[in-house]
């Protein structure tokens, strides 16, 4: 049996990522957005709150100890604020994560402190390529063994803030297995992009970066198995799109109470009340199988990763359907960026292609 009660620990931490998801990542979405720019201030208020040093133990600098549980309930909360905002937050988790999941003592020793204590800092990871058949198991990027070290060529894209991270995490193809490898900023042969130009998360900075007979050494390369990262970064991103669904589907319901046609509030109408219903079903269902997989995760059960990957897939697409019945509800006004409903069915487009930008 389990359950998914909060402890009080767990209440106290997202009762505060709601209330700064609420008063700050929502307030400056909109403006972020349209602005293309997302206040320092606001990603430095939020990594105040210290959902990743609350996943590191302390040894390494942090005060606590992993739990997917806990990832997916503040990812949710984030989202639901804004998922520019909340990606960006979270974006040295992609560099400390897969180093505490994957990484040896010393790799764990000498970079999860330098990231965890102090402000917050560009530290990031490369997992997606610019393909349509991607698939982070088969990677075209790829690591070749060399005299003290390895050789990495490809491309990577959608790379948060690649412009100006410090060190990243880098998947490429080792013998056919996907591999992690740390590799610092400034590296000859690593080219970063100008910004990428997307529908979506365009106050978010992200870049392509390109690998040419990039050499790293023997120490960069993460030993442990990948699939516990995916899984980490699949549940993150079904949480991410309940938040955004959830956001859209309350944002549409309060509209339809108040919106009058024909002499009543269109939440009367059957369609619409059906439509509504229907929303908060699959958000809800999507809801408890990120849950359940993010316990699985926590528990280390054999089937955790396949729920990550359930998880996932089911999130992808009830945000896009969410989305965009409630552009449908709004009407016209749906379609005017004076309401928010059409960026979260921009961000819910893209939620497919967006395994890689966060892991909790």
């Amino acid at each position: 049996m389990y359950g998914f009660t909060p402890t009080e620990e767990q209440k106290m931490l997202i009762d505060a990522v709601a209330r700064f998801s609420k008063s700050d990542l929502r307030t400056a979405a909109h403006a972020a957005e349209e602005h293309k720019n997302l206040a320092q201030r606001l990603v430095n208020k939020g990594w105040e709150l210290g959902l990743l040093q609350a996943s590191t133990p302390d040894i390494y600098g942090g005060f606590g100890e992993r739990s997917s549980v806990t990832g997916v309930l503040a990812a949710e909360e984030l989202g639901f604020g804004d998922l520019a905002g909340a990606i960006a937050i979270m974006t040295p988790g992609l560099f400390v994560l897969p180093i505490l999941l994957a990484g040896n003592e010393q790799q764990k020793t000498n970079y999860i402190p330098q990231v965890i204590e102090g402000s917050w800092r560009p530290f990031t990871s490369a997992l997606i390529e610019p393909s349509f058949d991607f698939d982070p198991n088969a990677l075209k990027t790829t690591a070749k063994k060399v005299d003290n070290g390895f050789v990495l060529n490809g491309v990577k894209t959608y790379v948060p803030f690649a412009n100006q991270a410090e060190a990243m995490v880098v998947y490429a193809a080792l013998d056919g297995v996907t591999k992690g490898f740390i590799v610092s900023k400034n590296i000859t042969g690593m080219e970063v992009s100008d910004r990428i130009k997307l529908m979506s998360l365009n106050a978010l900075p992200m870049y392509r970066v390109t690998f040419k007979d990039v050499k790293v050494p023997e120490t960069s390369l993460l030993e442990g198995d990948f699939e516990p990262v995916l899984a980490g970064m699949r549940v993150t991103n079904a949480a991410l799109a309940v938040g955004v669904a959830r956001a859209a589907f309350e944002y549409a319901c309060g509209y339809a109470k108040e919106r009058d046609a024909f002499g009543v509030k269109i939440a009367q109408k059957q369609a619409i009340a059906f439509m509504l219903a229907e929303m908060g079903v699959e958000i809800e269902s999507t809801r408890l199988l990120t849950w359940e997989a993010a316990w699985k995760l926590d528990m280390a059960k054999e089937d955790a990763a396949h729920d990550a990957y359930l998880a996932t897939t089911s999130a992808s697409d009830m945000v896009m359907s969410v989305t965009d019945r409630a552009v449908q509800i709004l009407g016209g006004h749906g379609y005017i960026r004076d309401h928010p409903v059409e960026m979260w069915m921009r961000n819910g487009r893209g939620f497919a292609t967006f395994t890689g930008l966060a892991i909790v």
